[in-house]
């Protein structure tokens, strides 16, 4: 059986909201707001190397598939499998994409895989899935930012109770913070 993890930029307040870009007053907040330190991004490298599958909401689809594949630092993720969960979405065009049309879906494929299949921005999806019990572990990066407003990955009453089980500081103020969910 395969592990879900959800890898995601957040604000201080919670706000994953267009980390690199997008439709957010402070789109790109990430690079624009915040001192570039390698060394906190090292996460994302490990994250490439254990991904046997990507599973994608389709705003975060939308965004990720003109630009990745032109990516020589996504080649292992172009490669692998990739799952987009969408009710309207019909011929991707993403090498190796398939479409899943609910998270009954999700938690079947989540059977019948092995590896990592990770979720990569998606609030709306993450949120579904953590609302379902299908998250395994959040990998979150933290930056010294408050954005007031903004699609949250934590949003509502019910959330699930996180086991922190890696914790770093960076440089920037930037913070790494890796949680199993607790069953």
């Amino acid at each position: 059986m395969a592990q879900i993890v959800v890898t995601t930029f957040l604000s201080l307040d919670g706000v994953m909201d267009s980390p690199g870009g997008g439709e957010h007053p402070r789109a790109g907040w990430t690079f624009q707001e915040v001192a570039f330190d390698e060394a906190a991004y090292a996460i994302k490298g490990r994250e490439t190397e254990e991904a046997t599958a990507l599973l994608l909401g389709r705003v975060s689809y939308d965004e990720f598939a003109p630009v990745w594949p032109s990516m020589e630092e996504f080649a292992h993720y172009n490669a692998i499998p990739k799952y987009v969960v969408s009710s309207t979405l019909s011929d991707p065009e993403w090498n190796n994409t398939s479409v899943l049309r609910s998270l009954d879906e999700v938690a079947a494929l989540k059977q019948e895989h092995e590896g990592q299949i990770q979720v990569h921005g998606s609030a709306r999806l993450a949120q579904g899935l953590a609302a379902s019990g299908l998250v395994d572990s959040y990998h979150l990066l933290t930056f010294p930012v408050v954005l007031g407003t903004g699609k949250r990955l934590f949003d509502g009453p019910d959330q699930p109770r996180l086991r922190p089980v890696e914790q770093a500081t960076y440089g920037n103020g930037v913070t790494l913070g890796v949680y199993d969910v607790v069953r």
